[in-house]
């Protein structure tokens, strides 16, 4: 299959992608926080936590396996398939199972998480499915038909989840917004992409992905398990409600995070694995990939940590103001975490899954020792504890790509640091602003903190001669001459 676009075009159509959904799920999402109660998230909180955990076994590995093999065909994509649709449906059996458990384990308060982890669960089935066909998207640089897929599925959703928590259906309109977002996402990309499996499964591909995969799936497993680990220790040591606070602190700088992380790493992968003999050519693409992530990440992450108090007065009202703190330290936590990708994907692109798999042990071991000190505490020290130790990490995956490509820790410092400080010179421009507009309106302050940040920003760019505006400057200019010669003609 012809691949549409270069690396750019692709990046434009899974940004576009991500930032459709995100933008259209949290509207939904301050909607529904207006409408339900805090304990409803920290139920869906708790559910979500071993439904992404299963995910991770017929999502992850095997994806990754069929991007990175260089001869993959439509044999491995229908072994993957099969085997994913059996191993999904053994995965839910056992979390249908062990529903009530889990309600047990948890006690009063979360009677409801037996009936809504059931039917839920049904997820992992379905993304069985969803995942082959991301990789086949993935491979073939496709990535425009996960813009049309994902807009159907978030659109549908927002007005299911909507209409049931307006007709009073509680804690049911969040699952049913999740359940149908996933169907339809997955219903939409088989419509469109037409990947013409086979009967035939083939054992003998399957373990030459795993031979791969595996490291990848421990690493996700390492990775996802811990992230959800951590959310239900806070649920287990704390309030419903305090859990839900932790995971609406998280959601407005993931909602910036995830959309670029997501869009560098989707399209990244593919293309560093394309590049894998050709290191120089590797090495520049990683340099690109991290100077342009800083250049996004750092203004918005800092920015967003300034602004912070006002926009969830604002946005979520005050009863969500106790997420604030969290949200700041998320923001920092956030802050390298696309530079993290750039180094990570190089590493799976030349076949390394076991330097990927190893670096997660490491980290994952220090984490827990963290996290076992800091849960005794508060909710707000676990958090600062998450965002000291992401910041050190920046060393530690910066690393191994020094020896693989000769891009060292010392160059990846050099090629962020003056975006950095830039960042930090306008957060305090903001927060500044933010003093003067105290008593005032909380509209018109957020508006004059944005538009103070964005100008300040912009100017310390020029003055400093910004090597990656004036980039994207050409690039707008070049898109504009484009236009007006096509209008000519």
């Amino acid at each position: 299959m012809r691949r549409r676009s270069g690396l750019l075009g692709n990046l434009s159509w899974k940004f576009a992608e991500r930032m459709t959904a995100q933008i259209v799920t949290f509207g939904v999402s301050i909607i529904l926080s207006r409408i339900l109660d805090p304990s409803h998230y920290g139920i869906i909180s708790i559910v979500t936590i071993f439904i992404t955990i299963a995910n991770v076994f017929v999502s992850d590995g095997f994806g990754s396996a069929l991007i990175q093999k260089k001869d993959a065909d439509i044999v491995d994509f229908s072994s993957v398939l099969y085997f994913n649709i059996a191993f999904s449906l053994l995965l839910y059996l056992l979390l249908f199972v062990c529903a009530p458990f889990i309600s047990v384990f948890y006690g009063e308060g979360y009677e409801l998480l037996t009936p809504v982890l059931r039917v839920l669960g049904i997820r992992i089935v379905i993304s069985g499915i969803n995942s082959v066909q991301q990789a086949y998207v993935s491979r073939h640089m496709l990535f425009h038909k996960f813009f049309w897929a994902t807009l159907f599925g978030t659109v549908v959703s927002a007005i299911v989840g909507i209409t049931m928590a307006l007709k009073g259906f509680g804690v049911w309109a969040l699952v049913a917004q999740y359940l149908t977002n996933t169907t339809i996402d997955t219903i939409v990309l088989a419509w469109t992409v037409k990947i013409k499996y086979v009967r035939q499964f083939s054992l003998n591909r399957l373990k030459s992905l795993f031979r791969y995969g595996v490291k990848i799936l421990g690493t996700q497993l390492l990775i996802t398990g811990f992230v959800e680990f951590r959310a239900l220790l806070i649920g287990k040591k704390y309030s419903s409600a305090d859990l839900a606070y932790y995971d609406r602190g998280k959601q407005f700088p993931s909602l910036l995070v995830t959309n670029i992380d997501a869009s560098i790493g989707a399209v990244l992968f593919p293309k560093m694995s394309s590049e894998q003999d050709n290191i120089q050519r590797l090495k520049d693409t990683s340099r690109n990939s991290i100077r342009f992530s800083a250049f996004i990440m750092c203004p918005l992450m800092l920015g967003l940590c300034a602004v912070a108090k006002t926009l969830v007065g604002l946005v979520l009202t005050e009863k969500w103001l106790p997420c604030v703190p969290l949200l700041q330290l998320f923001c920092i936590v956030y802050l390298f975490q696309p530079i993290h990708t750039a180094n990570m994907q190089a590493i799976k692109a030349l076949g390394r899954s076991d330097i990927y798999l190893k670096l997660e042990i490491i980290k994952k071991c220090v984490e827990l020792i963290v996290l076992l000190i800091t849960i005794r505490y508060s909710v707000v020290a676990v958090v600062s504890g998450m965002a000291i130790l992401t910041t050190c990490y920046t060393f530690v995956n910066a690393f191994p790509n020094s020896k693989l490509l000769g891009y060292s820790f010392r160059e990846q410092m050099e090629d962020i640091l003056p975006t950095i400080i830039r960042a930090i010179v306008m957060a305090l421009c903001v927060l500044y602003v933010s003093q003067l507009f105290a008593y005032s309106n909380a509209f018109l302050s957020l508006t004059v903190q944005v538009i103070v940040g964005a100008l300040v920003y912009f100017v310390l760019c020029v003055v400093t001669k910004c090597k990656e505006l004036k980039y994207i400057m050409n690039l707008l200019l070049q898109s504009i001459r484009s236009s007006n010669k096509s209008k000519g003609n």
